[in-house]
C-alpha cells in the first residue's frame, strides 16, 4: 500500500528523447447483471483534477521504478483501486495540454481486486464505473480511447480462443 500522500514534482521522472514518458491503467471488472450469469465489462474513469474532463488513471514513470510499479501507483494514487495488472497495451505518443510538449504513455489492463476508502487523491477525483460504450463517449483524450478499443480487442479474442465460459459477455 503506498503512502497517503501523492508522489509529486518531476525530479525522478523518465524521459525518452525529450518526451516524458507516462504509464497508467484502465481498471476494470465485470458486473453481474442477472440471475443467467451474464456480466458485463465495466472500466473505471476519473475526474481530473480540475474536474472538468474524465479519463484512465495515469501518470509519470519514475526512474526508482519499473513500468508495472509505476503504473499501479499512479492507479491507487488516482483511482483508490487495486488489483491484477495484465500484459502492456501498447504505446501512444501524444501532445501534453499543459507543457505543449509531446510525451509517450504506456497503458495496462488492471482488474479490480480492491476498491480502497481512503486513497491520496480522495478530495481531488471522483470516480465512476462505466461501460465501455460510455468510456468511448466521456473519456476525454483520443489515445486512451484507443487504449480501450486495444483492450476490448484483447478481451474479445480471448473470451472467442475460450469457449467453455458458461456466461454470456457484453461489452
Amino acid at each position: 500500500m503506498v503512502a497517503l500522500v501523492s508522489r509529486t514534482g518531476r525530479h525522478l521522472q523518465r524521459y525518452n528523447k525529450g518526451r516524458r514518458q507516462v504509464v497508467g491503467c484502465i481498471p476494470y471488472r465485470y458486473k453481474v447483471t442477472n440471475q443467467e450469469n451474464q456480466e458485463e465489462l465495466e472500466v473505471l474513469l476519473i475526474s481530473s483534477q480540475k474536474g472538468k474532463s474524465m479519463l484512465f488513471p495515469k501518470g509519470g514513470w519514475e526512474t526508482d521504478e519499473s513500468k508495472t510499479e509505476a503504473a499501479l501507483r499512479e492507479t491507487e494514487e488516482e483511482a483508490g483501486v487495486l488489483g491484477i495488472i495484465e500484459c502492456e497495451l501498447g504505446k501512444w505518443s501524444f501532445k501534453s495540454k499543459s507543457c505543449e510538449s509531446y510525451s509517450e504513455a504506456i497503458m495496462f489492463p488492471l482488474l479490480v481486486k480492491e476498491e480502497l476508502e481512503m486513497w491520496p487523491e480522495k478530495n481531488l477525483r471522483q470516480r465512476k464505473w462505466v461501460s465501455v460504450a460510455e468510456a468511448r463517449e466521456i473519456c476525454q483524450h483520443w489515445w486512451m480511447k484507443e487504449a480501450l478499443d486495444t483492450f476490448v480487442r484483447r478481451l474479445t479474442f480471448l473470451h472467442q480462443q475460450n469457449q467453455d465460459f458458461d456466461f454470456e459477455f457484453r461489452f
